[in-house]
C-alpha cells in the first residue's frame, strides 16, 4: 500500500466516520452552532424553570395584603328580649392591614435580587453546557479519526505482512519475519476493536448531553481544525456573576428580616346595626400586635450569617475566577504549540515510515525497522490527533473562564 495515501485519508477522516460505522443512511451530528440554538437540554431547562420560579415569586412580592370583610351578629339566641333577632346587633366591617417599616418595599428588592440570582444562574449553566457540549463534539471527532487510524494501521500492516511474505518465498527473509507481520496485524486489529468501541461511546455520549433520543453514527467535520478565536474577557466570569449577585440577594434578605420586627397595623371600617332602637351606626377600629415575645431576632441572625458566607464566598469566586482564567491562558498557549510541533512530528513520521519501505522492499533494511518505523507513523497521528483535541479543550476551557460561548454563540 502506498504511503502517499496518508494526507488524504488525514483530510477525510471525520468526513467518512458514518461510512466506518457500516451505516449508509446513519445521520450525522448537526454542526456545532445549530446542537447549541435547538438544543432541549435537561439542563439548559432546570436554569429556565429556575428563572420562571423566581418571576413569579418577584411577581407575588409586589401583592398588597389582602383585606379582611367581617360579619358579626350579637345579642341573638339568649334569653327574655335577645330570645329571636329583635334586638339584634350586627356590624359589617372591612380591615385592612398596612405594613409598617418598609416591609413591601424590601420584600420586592429581596424577590428582585433572586431573580437577578436565578439568571446568573442560567447563564452560567448555558455557558457550562456550550463549554461540555464542544469538547462532546471534538471527542466524537477525534473518536472517528482515531478508529480511521486504527483501520488504516490495519491496512498498512497487512501490507507490511504481504511484503515479508514476498521476500520470504524468494529466500530473502527468514520464516520468523512472517510470524512477527501477522503478530503486527493482529495486534492492529485489537487497536481497531478499541477504537471502535470508544468512538461509539463519544457518539453516545454527546447525544446523552443534548438530551434528545436520536443518536449520532457521525459529527460533521472540521471542529478540531478550525481557528477557534477567544476574544478577551469583557464580563465578569459566570461564577463571579452568581456569586456577587448571591451576595447582594443575602444582603436583601437581610435588610427584609431587620424591618420584620416592626409590627404591622390593622385598621377597619364598618357599619352596625342596632335592631333594638332601629338604628344604624359606624365603627371604626385600630389593631397593633405587641412585639413581646417575637422580634423576629432569630431570623435576623440567620440571615446575618448568610450575608456573611455569600461576601466570602465572593470572595473565593474573585480569586478561582482569576486563577483559572490565567490557567486557561497558559493552557491554550501551550496546547497550540503542542498542535503544531505534533503536525511537523506526523510529517517526519510519514516521510520515515516512506523511505523505510522503499528500503525493505529494496532488501536494505529489515523488517524490524519497516514494522519500527510504521509503528512510530502511527503513534505521531496519534499524537497529532491528541493534541488537537487538547487545543479544542483549551480553547473551551478559556472560553468558560471569560464567561463566553465556547464557540463563538450569543448567551
Amino acid at each position: 500500500m502506498s504511503s502517499n495515501r496518508w494526507p488524504l485519508r488525514a483530510a477525510l477522516a471525520s468526513a467518512t466516520c458514518g461510512v466506518l460505522y457500516g451505516a449508509a443512511q446513519a445521520q450525522t451530528a448537526p454542526p456545532l452552532e445549530s446542537l447549541l440554538r435547538d438544543a432541549s437540554a435537561p439542563r439548559l431547562s432546570v436554569g429556565e424553570a429556575e428563572t420562571h420560579a423566581a418571576e413569579g415569586r418577584a411577581h407575588q412580592a409586589r401583592a398588597w395584603p389582602n383585606p379582611v370583610l367581617d360579619l358579626q351578629v350579637e345579642n341573638v339566641g339568649g334569653d327574655g328580649p335577645y330570645r329571636d333577632f329583635q334586638s339584634a346587633e350586627t356590624t359589617l366591617s372591612l380591615g385592612q392591614t398596612l405594613e409598617l417599616g418598609g416591609k413591601r418595599g424590601a420584600r420586592v428588592a429581596a424577590a428582585l435580587a433572586e431573580l437577578d440570582t436565578a439568571r446568573s444562574r442560567a447563564s452560567q449553566n448555558r455557558v457550562t453546557f456550550a463549554r461540555d457540549l464542544f469538547v462532546a463534539y471534538a471527542t466524537a471527532e477525534a473518536a472517528g479519526e482515531r478508529l480511521v487510524l486504527a483501520k488504516d494501521g490495519v491496512e498498512l500492516a497487512q501490507a507490511d505482512a504481504r511484503a515479508a511474505r514476498l521476500l520470504v518465498d524468494n529466500g530473502k527473509e527468514a520464516e520468523l519475519r512472517v510470524l512477527q507481520a501477522q503478530a503486527a496485524v493482529s495486534a492492529a486489529q485489537a487497536e481497531q476493536s478499541r477504537a471502535e468501541a470508544e468512538a461509539d461511546a463519544a457518539l453516545a455520549r454527546l447525544s446523552a448531553l443534548i438530551g434528545g433520543e436520536q443518536t449520532y453514527a457521525a459529527v460533521t467535520p472540521g471542529v478540531l481544525d478550525r481557528a477557534w478565536t477567544v476574544s478577551a474577557a469583557t464580563a465578569q466570569p459566570p461564577a463571579v456573576a452568581v456569586a456577587q449577585a448571591e451576595q447582594i440577594a443575602t444582603a436583601r434578605k437581610l435588610d427584609l428580616e431587620r424591618r420584620r420586627a416592626a409590627p404591622d397595623v390593622t385598621i377597619s371600617f364598618g357599619i352596625r346595626r342596632l335592631a333594638g332602637d332601629d338604628a344604624t351606626a359606624a365603627v371604626a377600629g385600630v389593631s397593633l400586635p405587641l412585639p413581646l415575645f417575637d422580634r423576629n431576632r432569630g431570623a435576623v441572625k440567620a440571615a446575618q450569617a448568610e450575608a456573611d458566607a455569600a461576601r466570602a464566598r465572593l470572595l473565593i469566586a474573585q480569586a478561582d475566577a482569576t486563577a483559572d482564567r490565567r490557567g486557561a491562558e497558559g493552557e491554550a498557549r501551550a496546547a497550540e504549540r503542542s498542535a503544531a510541533a505534533a503536525r511537523e512530528g506526523e510529517a517526519a513520521a510519514r516521510e520515515a515510515y516512506r523511505l523505510a519501505k522503499l528500503g525493505y522492499e529494496a532488501g536494505k533494511l529489515p523488517l524490524l525497522e519497516l514494522l519500527s518505523t510504521r509503528r512510530d507513523l502511527v503513534a505521531a497521528r496519534q499524537r497529532h490527533i491528541e493534541t488537537r483535541l487538547a487545543r479544542a479543550k483549551a480553547c473551551a476551557d478559556l472560553a468558560q473562564a471569560n464567561g463566553q460561548i465556547a464557540f463563538g454563540g450569543a448567551q
